[in-house]
């Protein structure tokens, strides 16, 4: 019976003696940080969200970071937002989110949180000034038949982590939105050259990707990411990889 005592003592000891080190390893690893990529429409459904979503996935995981998709507005509480560093609103259109759930994200940028808006994000709550303002603007139209063509987007400033890898001009082909009530207070990061396409509708001036502090918070709005062709594209993958890392304040 001793001799059992003993045993099932020297047992325990070694347990927990093998479970100490781990421990102490993992006081010295970096836990990933959380995104939250949100894809709920109540208007159009891009066909390219499911292939944005494995993307985001795809960066977070070799770059630190864990990319969680929801669908549901009831997600949108300040309790749980507190838990990601970054929203993504991917894709997203029209009336996603109701009173409460605008007032929690609100909140939530007040308090020092970080927004991505792709592409029809800008296509997204055209009731709620706020977040046309969080966003920099609102989709106004794009060109038709076809809808997607090949354009050249001018790089305005590379000193960003989202466009240091760019060449002067880029020349890829999307979805190009024209866009209504656009801030002044955003930095301008790309501009579409409306003479490379036809049905621009913004001019000389028509920003194609921004960013800017704002109302406690980050944002950053790229246009790009309507096709599932884009998110195949290394230059555009390092871009979205740029803007998040802008978001998630590590450059």
């Amino acid at each position: 019976m001793r001799f059992t005592i003993l045993l099932l003592a020297f047992c325990l000891i070694f347990s927990v003696n093998a479970q100490e080190e781990p421990v102490a390893e993992k006081e010295n690893v970096k836990m990933p940080e959380l995104v939250m990529v949100f894809t709920k429409t109540e208007g159009y459904r891009h066909k390219s969200i499911e292939k944005g979503v494995q993307t985001l996935r795809e960066l977070g995981r070799k770059n630190g970071f864990v990319a969680l998709q929801t669908e549901s507005g009831e997600d949108f509480t300040r309790q749980n937002l507190n838990n990601y560093k970054l929203v993504v609103f991917l894709n997203t259109t029209m009336d996603v989110l109701n009173d409460a759930q605008q007032s929690a994200f609100e909140s939530y940028i007040k308090g020092g949180g970080a927004f991505l808006g792709v592409h029809a994000a800008a296509d997204t709550e055209y009731d709620w000034a706020w977040y046309g303002r969080l966003v920099g603007g609102y989709f106004d139209s794009h060109p038709h038949d076809p809808n997607v063509r090949q354009a050249t987007v001018e790089v305005m400033n590379k000193a960003h982590p989202s466009t240091a890898h760019l060449p002067d001009s880029w020349s890829r082909t999307d979805e190009w939105y024209n866009y209504k009530n656009l801030s002044s207070d955003t930095m301008v990061l790309l501009n579409l050259d409306e003479s490379s396409y036809e049905g621009g509708t913004n001019g000389s001036n028509h920003p194609i990707a921004w960013y800017h502090e704002f109302d406690g918070g980050r944002a950053f709005y790229t246009g790009s990411g309507h096709t599932e062709d884009s998110y195949d594209e290394p230059m555009f993958r390092q871009h979205l990889l740029g803007a998040i890392e802008w978001c998630l304040k590590r450059k």
